[in-house]
């Protein structure tokens, strides 16, 4: 083993406590305010519930995540052996989060990371009337819709695919603007954006068509409006097999049917 100092990180299912235990015994594991580098055993949620504890930490670490979850699409395939081997040959990829300024309806504020994507959604059975601008410029003045995601290119493939948004690749400098159900137009299917391009959300009649805010999985309700820029001040770098890579599994999505 090298000198760098390794943590491991555990999920709390059963199965990613059993490969835990099996790797206790292969290092001499830190806690993750002391490491240098840091295993993440679980899921593609578990993966992102631990990078938004590393935004909050002084120190910002390489991430290598193995999968024992369901999907693991931003995780390395569970395996023992050879461990070390594999993370020195593995390749990092670096991804930079949003951040959401959110205001509500009552005026407290709030700003949250998100990874994957930003999305507001609908509370009650009514729809929401959403008003956009890019860039300081209202580009929709009304869309009547179940709700809106801005999705960076790490998260492209998740909520953002489900709601018919496009697959951007790795790197790409770009984020994808999805609506979710839109009523009204019905035409517009959403727009692809430079990334230094800020996107600001406002809830028309809000009191009476509550809008939440999710970012990953922080919600924040009742919002009034909510502007998503790309945090530069903070890097997550993900370490992914060769024959694994994150910016390959992205760009072979679109050739899923």
């Amino acid at each position: 083993m090298s000198e760098t100092k390794w943590a491991l990180v555990v999920s709390p299912t059963p199965q990613a406590q059993e490969a835990g235990e099996k790797l206790k015994s292969i290092n001499n594991w830190v806690d993750v305010e002391d490491a240098d580098q840091t295993i993440v055993l679980g899921g593609d949620g578990f993966m992102l519930q631990t990078l938004h504890q590393m935004l909050n930490r002084r120190k910002i670490m390489p991430v290598y995540g193995m999968n024992l979850g369901t999907v693991g699409f931003l995780m390395n395939n569970w395996k023992q052996d050879d461990l070390m081997d594999r993370i020195n040959n593995a390749r990092p990829f670096k991804v930079k989060p949003l951040k959401m300024d959110v205001e509500t309806i009552s005026g407290a504020t709030f700003s949250l990371p998100a990874i994957n994507e930003v999305s507001l959604l609908r509370e009650t059975r009514q729809t929401a009337k959403l008003e956009i601008e890019v860039n300081d410029r209202i580009m929709l003045e009304e869309l009547v819709c179940d709700g809106v995601l801005v999705a960076t290119p790490a998260g492209s493939t998740a909520y953002n695919l489900s709601a018919n948004g496009p697959i951007l690749p790795l790197g790409s400098n770009l984020l994808a603007l999805t609506p979710i159900s839109p009523f009204r137009p019905r035409r517009w299917k959403g727009a692809i954006l430079p990334d230094k391009m800020p996107i600001s959300i406002k809830v028309l009649n809000a009191e009476k068509r509550p809008v939440s805010a999710v970012g990953d999985q922080q919600e924040v309700r009742d919002v009034s409006k909510v502007t998503i820029t790309i945090d530069r001040n903070q890097t997550l770098t993900m370490l992914f097999d060769p024959e694994h890579a994150l910016d390959d599994r992205i760009a072979m999505e679109q050739f899923v049917v």
